[in-house]
């Protein structure tokens, strides 16, 4: 089976012109056997977590109730996002299974307000957060090896508690960054096919190959954030994530779960109040 639709120029030249359909029923399952598979997991197979040290009770008196983690402006930025996201995939998707509307016009407005909202997070991000909490960094890469070696019988020192993000959000964050630019670069350009009102119409910006091989690049960053998406929603609703996901509601986590899962020598509640 073919992942590309081809279509025949008026010079004879066999170009692409998008991705297969079936792709997108191919990322809906994939992410629905992932959340199966990681729920039977969790359910009958993970053990407890257990980790190496724990903040002394002195330290751990001094912290207020709430702890906070997530900056006002984060959040915005969050929520934002997300709502541009779904009706992107939406307006991309629906047409496609028979849904019939004006969906052109709302799904490059959507893509505007995502790419407003990409490039908002950037400049917050870069100048008045730390950039590199949400990348892995060497204990991460030692501790998923304990976890690793545990879960598979072997002996091993427990892991340290987590930073900001543990390893999985970080891992997590790093995909769909390189899914939504390759969603978001391509649609700028394919704006310039369309009558927005913002940019000027040419279709002869490039070629019919170059045309065709950014649509496909558009279409396969789509499908891929349609399993990303349903991960992520289902890590959000697990009981054990609720505390993460209030904090993105509320700005702040409990006392008790900072506590439990992440050290203070590596996330300090102290300075997390401006991110």
């Amino acid at each position: 089976m073919n992942i590309i639709e081809w279509a025949r120029s008026p010079w004879g030249q066999d170009v692409p012109i998008h991705i297969a359909f079936y792709l997108l029923w191919v990322s809906a399952i994939a992410g629905l056997v992932f959340l199966i598979g990681h729920a039977i997991w969790i359910r009958y197979f993970a053990k407890p977590e257990v980790f190496a040290d724990s903040t002394p009770p002195s330290a751990a008196a001094r912290l207020p109730e709430k702890v906070a983690r997530h900056s006002l402006a984060a959040r915005l930025f969050h929520w934002i996002m997300a709502a541009a996201m779904f009706a992107l995939l939406i307006t991309a998707f629906l047409p496609r299974v028979g849904v019939r509307f004006p969906w052109v016009t709302y799904h490059w407005i959507a893509g505007l307000v995502l790419t407003a909202s990409i490039v908002f997070h950037i400049i917050h991000a870069t100048f008045f957060m730390d950039p590199w909490a949400i990348w892995p960094d060497r204990e991460d890469i030692e501790d998923a090896g304990r976890r690793l070696r545990r879960a598979l019988g072997q002996q091993a020192p427990p892991p340290r508690r987590f930073a900001k993000y543990p390893l999985e959000n970080k891992m997590y964050h790093g995909v769909i960054v390189l899914a939504g630019l390759g969603a978001t670069i391509t649609g700028v350009f394919m704006m310039f096919r369309v009558r927005t009102g913002f940019l000027p119409r040419n279709p002869y910006l490039f070629g019919d190959m170059t045309w065709g091989m950014m649509y496909v690049l558009h279409g396969l960053a789509g499908v891929g954030l349609i399993a990303l998406i349903m991960i992520h929603v289902y890590f959000a609703v697990r009981p054990e994530k609720l505390d993460i996901t209030k904090s993105m509601i509320f700005g702040s986590m409990s006392r008790e779960h900072y506590l439990e899962h992440h050290d203070p020598a590596r996330w300090s509640p102290d300075t997390s109040a401006a991110e």
